[in-house]
């Protein structure tokens, strides 16, 4: 097994597997089989596949939660993950305390307060900085999950089914909030999205599908046809 980790030498979000593998310690069966593909434009990007085809398994590897059996990962990109439910990584009891736990910089007090003010405004969230968590919908406490990694300036962000237990209109407001982030022309953030939603590839810049441990070429929208 070999990985790479690069340090991040420009703001262009690069993910790269060559031949990569992976099976669960004792198990002969491949979750990720001999997989190639490479993200290097910003945009979002989105993997659709049934369960059990090592969606899931695939961001666990570009985010180092897992590390390949065999193969090569390159990745140059400063990763923030939001899971399916937000419960599973929100920490803190109000959105001020849980955005403070992701500064990664030394500021001023003014300056985080600038900070957390600007992400909560790009994520809906505009006059939430008190808010307890417990008082939070599904929809928002995804929402602040987004923010945690806005104010940690990550410039690549995977989302594993991130509208799985939300309502409709939760789900087309966090769809939307990612797509205009990855549409932002001043500072673009790159998105790679794991969807069971096949109403939710028209809103991909390019479409993936994950099979049998192995992903497909990349495919605009209209160009896809799920198998």
């Amino acid at each position: 097994m070999i990985e790479i980790k690069d340090t991040l030498q420009n703001k262009l979000p690069i993910i790269t597997f060559n031949d990569v593998t992976f099976s669960w310690p004792g198990k002969t069966d491949h979750v990720v089989n001999n997989c190639n593909f490479s993200i290097n434009k910003k945009g979002l990007w989105m993997i659709v596949g049934k369960n059990g085809s090592g969606k899931s398994t695939l961001l666990k590897l570009i985010n180092g939660l897992l590390k390949p059996s065999n193969g090569v990962i390159n990745n140059l990109a400063d990763v923030g993950m939001v899971f399916q439910n937000p419960d599973h990584q929100i920490l803190m009891p109000n959105c001020r305390s849980e955005l403070l736990l992701n500064i990664n910089q030394k500021l001023s007090r003014k300056d985080i307060t600038t900070k957390i003010n600007t992400v909560l405004n790009k994520v809906g969230l505009a006059g939430f900085e008190n808010r307890p968590i417990h008082s939070l919908s599904g929809g928002q406490k995804q929402r602040l999950t987004i923010a945690c990694s806005l104010i940690s300036d990550k410039n690549f962000l995977l989302l594993d089914e991130p509208t799985a237990l939300l309502d409709s209109s939760s789900q087309l407001k966090v769809l939307e909030i990612i797509k205009d982030l990855t549409n932002n022309k001043r500072n673009p953030l790159t998105a790679l999205w794991i969807t069971h939603r096949l109403e939710e590839l028209s809103y991909a810049d390019a479409v993936a599908e994950m099979k049998n441990g192995n992903l497909s070429d990349w495919y605009k929208p209209l160009n896809f046809k799920y198998n």
